[in-house]
């Protein structure tokens, strides 16, 4: 018979933790909180210290009445719920329902769940920690005063359905502000020169640097036209050349925001997939003879620090695969992003570096291994030597004009052998070669090429750039960035346009009506500040109950006058031309989770909708009627298909260009390799740089 009951929160935690603790133990699943503030009423008793009214969640009443019969044939019961605010929360809850006392040690807490760890964790149990716990009730509690407070409001002034809350609504300010930048940003032209040059055979480039020797701003076809004139035929001088060694150093490892970040950009994963697959390789997967294994450290957290057991097995598998000369004189360290950053987990790495990402891909779904293999590489990486890069800069002259050429060649690979960070545009760094310059010689020059150029707006979001921003303000916790991303798309504030936040009619009408009544719930300083006010109930330096009173005092001042002066608004669907073909009414554009959408006025007795369909000009290359529109799939992804489909199933992710193939005729597609959009025949192998049209080039002009 067994001794102790072990309580996580998952079928496949306690599977992977069942197999390392033996008969000696039973581990069941609460399948994640057992009670929680209820949804038919505030819970919360806002005159008597904000006390929560807790209940158990509906639906749980199997899983308790098997966790407290478990609990009564045993002598001790450990909660081994994740080791965050959560996750103590679920074990404070499963202690109240058990009847055991908080203050026994009770609690487990491992930051990966292998043999070693789990062993471990369980050779020193502690009593629940409850500034952990009051941490988590404030959080819950400050959430549900916003939410059920302004959304009643929202409700009544604007539309049934709508919802306010403290995090999702700077995200959706954040989103929102940004449009109005791009609305308002007045582009400014400017010119580039570029000189291609030949040395022998080695042709490289070198842009326009100065007019007698100052730095001047191309801004007018004029100037332009003032330096080519200048340069007529004559070919360019060495100037000074400039030779010297750059250190390139690796990203540390990844910490949640990172990972969303580099999972989206990488792998076009949304955030809450990455979480998702995230959670699966911590909670363990079975790896045949080795039995069942987590295979990476705690996935919710935002501290880059690594064990020094961690980091010794890093540079003993560094040294052993790659050399001496990839491993630094000294571990590294890497310190907090921002000051706010927790520190209790480490940052997530795999559980064993020997796992390598080859090693366990036959167990592992495709998508597991893709981001595993993301967080082995960046781990690896971020123990590594700095890379070192050859750098020459050349000055040429040509009469009062200075071209500048810049290389770069690799001289030491150092960490990049594993694994380089990417960006949000989607370049990559490259070699970019010169060849040996020395001053005073003469080179040729095989043409001068000015182009026009005009500023470009700020981006709009994607998934890893609002994460990011969220992360740099100090707003939200690991926990809440997936969460707060499905938040705002499920209740039609924003859309996604090409990967892209856009925000909504609605999304733009409630933020509106929220800057008017209640700035400081979209003030972002205020609400970092309120997450370190959480942080520091946490660290047990400030009761919670203040924290949420002294935010309640001027919040329900607010309310009162939100109430009395905020106007009823209507949002009125937008008509279109197109007439519902299942009962005639006129159909209306709505706005959706993916953009808009057709539906029938009717609504709700006929629920008829359809996507709006968007021409490319392209005919079918499948059929000889259809042309190719543009759709989205269920999950809001774009495709392009024949537009007498079912007759004809053509369907492409790439998008068609209207200009057939120089080479055959065939239809082109457009494909971006490396962040630049390049143009691919979809028959032969003809392929072509795609025409940024908002540039014009240097055949345009007349010199």
């Amino acid at each position: 018979m067994a001794d102790s009951l072990v309580i996580v929160e998952s079928p496949a935690k306690a599977k992977t933790i069942g197999k390392y603790l033996g008969s000696k133990f039973i581990v069941k699943a609460s399948m994640g909180h057992i009670r929680d503030l209820p949804k038919s009423q505030i819970g919360v008793e806002v005159d008597n210290d904000f006390q929560p009214k807790y209940i158990t969640i509906r639906g749980k009443g199997s899983v308790l009445k098997e966790l407290r019969d478990a609990s009564k044939k045993v002598k001790k019961v450990y909660l081994a719920a994740d080791p965050d605010r959560e996750g103590e929360a679920i074990a404070w809850h499963l202690a109240h329902y058990l009847e055991i006392d908080e203050k026994d040690a009770c609690r487990v807490v491992f930051n990966e769940i292998t043999k070693q760890a789990v062993k471990d964790a369980f050779k020193t149990p502690r009593p629940i920690d409850m500034d952990l716990v009051n941490a988590q009730q404030a959080r819950r509690v400050l959430d549900r005063l916003v939410g059920y407070k302004i959304s009643p409001l929202l409700w009544k002034k604007v539309k049934k359905g709508l919802s306010a809350g403290r995090v999702q609504s700077v995200a959706v300010k954040l989103v929102y502000d940004r449009e109005n930048e791009i609305k308002a940003f007045v582009p400014e032209e400017y010119w580039s020169i570029t000189a291609h040059l030949l040395k022998g055979k080695s042709a490289f480039e070198a842009k326009f640097h100065a007019l007698n020797g100052e730095k001047k701003e191309l801004k007018s076809e004029a100037d332009v036209k003032e330096i080519v004139a200048l340069l007529g035929d004559k070919p360019f001088t060495v100037g000074e050349v400039k030779e010297k060694e750059r250190l390139r150093n690796p990203s540390p490892p990844f910490i949640t925001s990172s990972m969303q970040q580099e999972a989206a950009r990488k792998l076009n994963f949304r955030a809450s997939k990455t979480m998702q697959i995230a959670q699966q390789l911590y909670e363990g997967v079975d790896l045949g003879k080795e039995g069942t294994v987590g295979l990476i450290t705690y996935m919710r957290t935002d501290s880059t620090r690594i064990s020094p057991v961690a980091q010794e097995e890093a540079k003993h598998y560094i040294i052993e695969r790659y050399g001496d000369k990839f491993m630094p004189e000294t571990p590294r360290v890497y310190l907090k992003k921002n000051a706010n950053a927790q520190d209790a987990h480490e940052a997530i790495r795999p559980t064993s570096i020997l796992r390598d990402p080859d090693s366990v891909k036959t167990f592992l779904s495709r998508d597991q291994l893709r981001l595993y293999k993301l967080v082995w590489e960046r781990f690896v990486a971020s123990q590594m030597s700095s890379a070192i890069l050859d750098t020459m800069t050349v000055d040429m002259a040509n009469g009062p004009v200075t071209f500048r050429a810049t290389g770069s060649k690799m001289k030491f690979a150092g960490f990049t052998k594993v694994y380089v960070e990417g960006n949000d545009d989607g370049t990559t760094d490259e070699d970019r070669l010169l060849p040996a310059l020395t001053t005073g010689e003469s080179i040729a020059t095989e043409q001068v090429d000015p182009k026009q150029h005009f500023t470009q707006p700020p981006p709009r979001f994607t998934e890893a750039r609002l994460v990011r921003t969220l992360e740099e303000l100090g707003i939200g916790r690991p926990s809440t960035y997936a969460p707060t991303l499905e938040t705002i798309q499920k209740r039609y504030y924003v859309a996604i346009e090409e990967k892209k936040f856009v925000p909504t009619e609605l999304g733009e009408l409630v933020i509106q009506l929220m800057e008017e009544f209640f700035p400081e719930i979209l003030d972002a300083e205020f609400t970092a500040n309120m997450e370190g006010d959480l942080d520091h109930v946490e660290e047990g330096t400030q009761d919670w109950a203040s924290v949420i009173g002294e935010f309640y005092k001027s919040f329900e001042k607010r309310l009162a006058v939100a109430e009395e002066e905020m106007k009823e608004v209507e949002i009125r669907d937008e008509p279109s031309d197109e007439i519902c073909d299942k009962c005639g009414s006129p159909m209306v554009f709505k706005m959706g989770r993916f953009g808009k959408f057709l539906a029938c006025s009717g609504f709700p007795e006929c629920r008829n909708t359809k996507p709006i369909v968007k021409a490319t000009g392209v005919h079918c290359p499948k059929c000889a009627e259809g042309h190719i529109v543009e759709r989205r799939s269920k999950k809001g992804r774009m495709f392009y298909g024949c537009d007498q489909y079912p007759a004809c199933d053509y369907v492409s992710w790439d998008k068609p260009i209207a200009k057939p193939c120089p080479e055959c005729g065939a239809m082109m597609v457009e494909k971006r390799v490396k962040g630049e959009a390049h143009n691919h025949c979809t028959v032969c192998t003809h392929s072509e740089e795609a025409v940024d049209e908002s540039e014009n080039s240097s055949e345009d002009m007349d010199y």
